[in-house]
């Protein structure tokens, strides 16, 4: 019942003017970027960081969130009529979506994707309200010894999944975590890594690394395979579904739910790998098997809705534990630390209001994108017509402007550059993005967990595992290790065995 009043009294904020506001430009702004091939939320929510510096961190949170939900339900645009996917978690959207758009029915595909995503949002975020008082109760009982270990097992979970190599998202992980060494040391009051240059002695603004990574870095990667081929769309008319589609498509709205929440949830998680398992699922149980490959309206409804389930599972670990799962979560994550907002499972206590506000806003943003999206869904078609050197020449404008908002320095504009060529480098020898930028947050905060531990345990490493969840989850950590090389060594011996099997059979 306490949860329910907090609930109420976050509406009775989220439904003032000035908040309704804020919810609606984020979505629209979200929508805008998803649609948009190659700027996701994680970009928008990078470049108005540094704009909403001197905003309310109520209200800021609230257009973050617009801005997430609403990227989460652009990106379906794209797919489905130019078969380019705005975000990775849309890839498997196109593969039916854009099949439908290309035999008449974009309009059904559409429809099905924003109405899919308001259902598993709204689910998402309900669900997010249930569980999440219940991981701050458990959050707060845990010490430093446990804190220290789940922050190392969502560093090692997020770098061993992401990328086809894990050497290169430990690289990344490694320039992240020097990023977050940069500046004073918090104990001795030594410089480190500072090169005798003074502006970095207070360290690296995360707005500035958040910016120059996602908006400088893509900018100039997409100018370096900048493609003048102009992008033809598919005329979508009014988005409507029949009674047939309806039928076919709402348990898969269900099931994607299902699957979407807690793999967004868990500190590896995401929203591919549920959107794959929910395509996958959809093909077996469907009475149309034969469709799948050529427009099957169920590939498009299970993988949107698990889509964005996912982005409520995302937000679940980030307000409780301070733990971003994706990049756009670790931009909202710098976003409470620039307001001086200390997160972890203390936040719900000493910001109660703006957390109650935030989730309250969810629900309200929902709807708004599924007004949004089914009458606009022809406007959205045609901002995919703003040819890209145009685009992102606005978005290195903008990211210039608000990083040098941030403290008005010259020094910060070096270090964008620096940090963009960083962000370049990164994708150009295919580097994980998410495990640098989790570094650079996260790093910090390790830091400072691995101190008390220590302290408390007076300079013993016992005192790292001290605690059984400490125990529990470092135990997590090796399995996650070393799964990959155990599976690796099965499937390498498995075809020797094959052979001496074979002919001990014909014998």
């Amino acid at each position: 019942m306490d949860t329910l009043n907090l609930l109420a009294e976050g509406f009775a904020s989220a439904l003032t003017p000035l908040n309704l506001l804020f919810a609606f430009v984020g979505v629209m702004l979200g929508t805008a970027v998803g649609v948009l091939p190659g700027i996701g939320p994680a970009m928008a929510v990078a470049l108005l960081l540094p704009l909403t510096y001197g905003m309310e961190p109520t209200g800021a949170l609230i257009m973050f969130a617009g801005i997430y939900y609403g990227g989460m339900y652009g990106g379906s645009t794209t797919s489905i009529l130019l078969n380019t996917p705005g975000e990775s978690a849309t890839v498997i959207t196109a593969i039916e979506g854009h099949k439908m758009a290309k035999a008449g029915r974009a309009a059904q595909a559409l429809a099905t994707a924003a109405i899919g995503s308001f259902i598993a949002g709204t689910i998402g975020t309900a669900l997010l309200v249930a569980f999440a008082p219940l991981v701050v109760k458990f959050a707060v009982s845990l010490g430093a010894p446990s804190y220290l270990a789940i922050m190392v097992l969502a560093l090692i979970a997020v770098t061993a999944v992401l990328g086809s190599s894990k050497i290169r998202g430990f690289a990344a992980l490694g320039l992240g975590l020097a990023l977050g060494l940069v500046g004073m040391d918090p104990v001795s009051g030594q410089n480190r890594l500072t090169f005798g240059w003074a502006p970095l002695v207070d360290g690296l603004d995360i707005v500035v690394v958040a910016v120059a990574i996602f908006a400088i870095g893509e900018a100039l990667w997409i100018a370096a395979h900048l493609r003048r081929t102009p992008m033809r769309t598919i005329p979508v008319g009014r988005p409507w579904m029949g009674k047939e589609d309806w039928k076919r498509s709402w348990k898969p709205w269900l099931r994607g739910t299902a699957f979407g929440f807690p793999f967004g949830a868990l500190p590896a998680g995401g929203a591919e790998v549920p959107t794959f398992l929910s395509y996958v699922t959809e093909k077996k149980l469907s009475k149309h098997p034969e469709e799948f490959g050529h427009g099957a309206i169920e590939g498009v409804a299970g993988p949107e809705a698990a889509n964005n389930a996912s982005a409520a599972g995302t937000l679940t670990p980030m307000l409780t534990l301070g733990l971003p799962t994706n990049a756009t979560a670790a931009v909202m994550l710098a976003a409470l630390v620039q307001y001086g907002i200390q997160p972890g499972p203390l936040l719900f206590e000493n910001e109660p209001a703006l957390v109650w506000t935030m989730i309250a806003s969810l629900f309200i943003g929902n709807t708004m994108l599924l007004l949004i999206n089914l009458p606009l869904a022809p406007a959205w078609a045609k901002l995919l017509k703003i040819p890209r050197p145009f685009l992102y020449a606005g978005i290195l404008f903008f990211a210039t402007l608000g990083a040098y908002a941030v403290n008005l320095q010259t020094a910060d504009l070096v270090l964008l550059l620096g940090i963009g060529i960083l962000g370049f480098a990164l994708r150009r020898f295919g580097l994980p993005v998410l495990p640098l930028i989790l570094g650079v947050i996260l790093g910090p905060m390790i830091e400072t967990q691995l101190r008390q531990s220590l302290q408390l345990s007076a300079g013993s490493v016992s005192g790292l595992w001290s605690e059984p969840v400490a125990v529990v989850v470092y135990l997590i950590v090796v399995l996650v290790l070393a799964f990959p090389l155990v599976w690796k060594l099965v499937r390498r011996y498995r075809p020797a065995s094959s052979p001496a099997s074979a002919e001990v059979s014909q014998r």
